[in-house]
């Protein structure tokens, strides 16, 4: 009867899978003058987007999002060239520029002196100010040849193409993609916009009882306790094909959510009537992946408690990431929009929140009254009294088992994967020069971000501020902790960002190394060597190593899951919060006892 049940239940998860994979690409899509204007405010920008092809597009159909925005690109593209055209100094205009310092008896620039090589159309004037604004440092230098004159009045023209007239007469490359988003979603019809609640329903409701049918069984299989059942002969749990197309799926989907979501609008669309019912707003592609997110730990959820039922820890524990995650991280945030507050996350901090001292971030929070007041000393308090004080008497398990949304991610429906982690020597030696590096470069950002919000200045040493925040944005905000961090949950193990980047988890692991209570005590005298601890550890580490000698472990990198114990046949391993009186020390002899 059980394989009868978890045979329906697994087609049942794969019919909503794949509807869910399906509506991807089921609608289509017409754009109409209203949209344009509603998303489009800037008239003179909407009136651009319209002559360089918007209207034609008014005229047709789409039937997918992919040729939908390849005709939004080549409307931006051709309103940029457009712009460029029209605003920008031209190869004579410098040239005349240039030829009207000659007149002085030294080669020396005056700003003033350039307002004659201009008209006095809107074009023009744009052009007059731009030089002002992006060449002002011309004004008053002297030059031996016009020819040093010329290349430096090109290199102010090259300024004011890439950020003067792209950003204020056309669309840079933020504004494109935020439009390409709206003007797609808005655009939109199908079953998912037409039908939402009934597609949510046959997508992620059957998914959601398919997996549920699934897994209750296996609550009344068996006694209690792990079970290797084969984890490293299944195609799914030993990097076999069907991991490798999960990983594929996962990474795929990340790809989408952060650098293309405008192909996802059918999704995103689906769910706003949830978001509307918690925020009020229409939802957006992050709506979107914190539902899915917080549906995965949820449902994953009850079977890491099912699995590990013999544990009152780990049961405790998988509620407390469920509860934080649905609470805290997905359903509070979306209340205090509804409430005109700011979007806020209480649970999570800096170096994790990396954005969480942005400008627009600090703007945002003292705007808010006396709640963004108290987010903005909670935020900060959080990481530089919350961090020492918890992670001393409890280790970083406090957090990251407990608490974070990416280990409640990995614990949960990363576990079936958890025995894919490297446990080599080299691998801890990468692990610890790329998590304390990422580090590194989130404290070096966030100097840089500080340093621009309180002076304006958008250099340090000649490093643009902008782009080192934009980098880590891209390469590790969205690359390492989502596409890498999650999509390779099948093929490297389920913390791998936990494990290599997270900055956070860097922190933590120094105050947990060097000032604790927190260790991992063994009995080496009851171990048999079964390796079951170092298999099942998610970090990577060698824990048979340890329990062979009888050494406590205190390794930075030990989140405190207590797989390791739980998995234990002889109960060798406990997690303790003693004194630090001989948390390191390795005792010298190890038989069947001390002495």
């Amino acid at each position: 009867m059980h394989n009868l049940i978890k045979t329906a239940g697994l087609l049942t998860f794969i019919t909503g899978f794949s509807l869910f994979l399906a509506t991807f690409f089921w609608g289509s899509f017409q754009l109409t003058e209203k949209i344009v204007s509603k998303q489009i405010s800037d008239e003179a920008k909407k009136n651009l987007f319209l002559e360089m092809g918007g209207s034609d597009l008014l005229a047709q159909e789409s039937p997918s999002s992919f040729s939908f925005v390849n005709s939004l690109s080549s409307i931006f593209e051709s309103a940029n060239n457009k712009a460029l055209e029209q605003y920008s100094l031209t190869s004579q205009e410098v040239e005349s520029i240039a030829g009207k310092m000659e007149s002085e008896e030294k080669l020396l620039f005056k700003m003033d002196a350039t307002a004659s090589a201009f008209g006095d159309d809107e074009a023009d004037a744009f052009k007059a100010k731009a030089l002002k604004d992006y060449g002002g440092w011309l004004d008053g230098r002297e030059y031996e040849t016009k020819e040093q004159l010329i290349a430096d009045l090109e290199n102010v023209s090259q300024s004011i193409k890439l950020y003067g007239v792209i950003n204020t007469k056309g669309f840079d490359r933020y504004q494109q993609k935020a439009l390409k988003f709206s003007l797609t979603k808005a655009s939109g019809t199908g079953p998912s916009y037409t039908n939402p609640l009934l597609f949510i329903f046959l997508t992620f409701g059957l998914s959601i009882i398919g997996a549920l049918m699934y897994i209750l069984p296996k609550a009344s299989e068996g006694n209690p306790g792990i079970k290797n059942n084969h984890i490293f002969h299944k195609a799914m749990t030993s990097r076999g094909w069907l991991g490798i197309l999960t990983g594929t799926f996962l990474i795929a989907f990340y790809i989408f959510l952060y650098y293309f979501p405008e192909y996802m609008t059918n999704w995103v669309a689906m769910v706003d009537p949830i978001s509307q019912f918690l925020s009020g707003n229409d939802a957006g592609q992050f709506f979107l992946y914190g539902f899915i997110y917080t549906l995965c730990i949820l449902v994953m959820g009850i079977r890491m408690m099912i699995k590990y039922r013999h544990s009152p820890y780990q049961i405790v524990r998988t509620f407390s990431v469920m509860f934080f995650q649905t609470a805290f991280a997905f359903i509070i945030p979306e209340i205090l929009v509804r409430l005109n507050q700011p979007y806020f996350d209480f649970k999570n901090m800096w170096p994790l929140d990396y954005d969480f001292f942005f400008g627009n971030e600090l703007d945002k929070l003292q705007s808010g009254g006396g709640l963004g007041i108290f987010m903005l000393v909670w935020g900060i308090g959080l990481f530089m009294i919350g961090v020492p004080i918890f992670t001393y008497f409890y280790g970083k398990r406090w957090y990251c088992s407990w608490v974070c949304g990416c280990g409640g991610l990995a614990e949960t429906l990363g576990d079936p994967y958890r025995q894919l982690s490297d446990k080599s020597v080299k691998a801890w030696k990468v692990e610890r020069w790329m998590i304390h590096g990422v580090l590194g470069f989130a404290i070096l950002m966030t100097i840089g971000v500080l340093y621009t919000y309180f002076t304006g200045a958008s250099e340090i040493l000649g490093l643009s501020t902008y782009k080192v925040r934009e980098t880590y944005g891209a390469w590790i905000g969205a690359g390492f902790a989502g596409v890498v961090g999650t999509g390779f949950y099948p093929l490297m193990g389920n913390r791998v960002w936990c494990r290599f980047g997270c900055p956070l988890a860097a922190y933590l692991g120094i105050v947990q190394r060097f000032k604790s209570r927190f260790r991992i005590t063994t009995n080496g005298g009851q171990c048999i060597s079964c390796g079951n601890c170092s298999t099942y550890c998610e970090m990577g580490i060698d824990v048979r190593w340890y329990a062979q000698r009888g050494q406590n472990i205190v390794r930075s990198s030990c989140v405190g899951c207590g797989v390791c114990s739980a998995v234990c046949p002889r109960g060798v391993l406990n997690l303790e919060n003693l004194n630090e009186e001989g948390r390191t020390d390795v005792p010298e002899i190890i038989t069947g006892r001390l002495g």
